[in-house]
């Protein structure tokens, strides 16, 4: 049915508690801070639809909250290179660690020493998110070749059945970068640019399997995650009738929240943990195959784009970064799988 192994997942994901509790402060934060700023924002809204009749007054009311939530919205996505930088590529350079069988520092420690991995594969985090923007692009070349296949199947109403799939396989992908990521760091190499595109060949060219599994984590994922939305439901409630104008969506969008926020830090980590077990498994002892290269570099500008990144790259002639850890006499530009 699937190929990862949930439970060894699990038991690795505890291994990391301190950054899953980094994580949860980081995302509830965040989703507080939406909660605080549309009550601010629909308070101030509110106040100011006492100057006029009862249609302003609730106008005015949604409109402050609607403000409250934009200017939230509009600092996290000033913070999204940070949240990259520091949050996942750091929890998943800990995980990749793990999963080498190396041993992690405790507690803060550990947030700072994957600070320093990520530093010395990456640089800064302009370059990482760079990196995971082209990922992207090429990962959402790949989901249209699954597309096109739809296309052409002669299934009763299938137009409709590929809306359906489309809908699933973007969410499918969406942590399926984060896997790429992985690679990067796992070949200990400081050529991120010619790391990545092996990485997505290699994923290209095992991609059933992978869409797969990316299905199956998606679907569990959801579930879990619209558990956790029907538990937010009533403290959600709460926090709704505090704010002006009561219940109405106010408490569902606030549960919406509060269920992304667990998702994000808890269960998305975990997709990608069980997402790395079946990678690094499938790609054990293959090479990038010139084929599946050339069929990217037809259907992908962003790939094209990443090439040129890495005649770039090899152009500069870094000089090599150390590994992490364990065995330092291993080949920092190594490429094996």
């Amino acid at each position: 049915m699937w190929d990862f192994r949930l439970g060894q997942a699990i038991g690795l994901m505890f291994k990391t508690l301190p950054f899953i509790v980094f994580r949860l402060v980081v995302y509830f934060g965040i989703a507080l801070a939406y909660v605080l700023m549309t009550g601010v924002g629909a308070g101030v809204g509110w106040g100011v639809g006492g100057f006029g009749d009862e249609g302003f007054r609730a106008a005015s009311t949604f409109w402050g909250g609607a403000i409250g939530f934009g200017i939230v919205g509009a600092v996290m996505y000033v913070l999204r290179e940070y949240l990259l930088y520091v949050v996942k590529a750091g929890h998943i350079a800990v995980l990749v660690e793990l999963m080498e069988g190396q041993t992690l520092p405790g507690n803060r420690g550990q947030i700072q020493h994957a600070s320093q991995v990520v530093k010395e594969r990456f640089g800064q985090a302009s370059a990482l998110f760079v990196v995971d923007q082209l990922i992207k692009g090429v990962l959402r070349s790949l989901v249209g070749i699954v597309r096109t296949v739809f296309r052409i199947l002669p299934i009763p109403g299938a137009q409709q059945f590929l809306r359906l799939v489309q809908a699933f396989l973007r969410i499918a992908v969406g942590f399926i970068d984060e896997v790429i990521l992985a690679y990067c760091i796992r070949m200990r190499s400081n050529t991120p640019w010619e790391s990545s595109r092996d990485a997505l060949i290699l994923y290209g060219q095992n991609l059933k399997p992978m869409m797969t599994n990316a299905a199956w984590l998606t679907l569990i994922m959801y579930l879990l995650s619209f558990a956790v939305f029907l538990v937010m439901l009533a403290p959600a409630a709460l926090v709704a009738y505090l704010i002006p104008g009561g219940w109405s969506a106010t408490g569902l969008v606030v549960a919406l929240l509060f269920a992304w926020s667990v998702k994000v830090a808890i269960f998305e980590p975990l997709a990608v943990v069980c997402m790395m077990q079946v990678y690094f498994k499938v790609i054990e002892g293959q090479t990038p195959d010139p084929e599946w290269e050339a069929k990217l570099d037809g259907m992908s500008k962003k790939f094209r784009e990443l090439k040129q990144k890495v005649a770039g790259e090899k152009a500069q002639q870094p000089e090599a970064v150390a590994p992490f850890s364990g065995d330092q006499s291993a080949d920092s530009n190594s490429n094996r799988p």
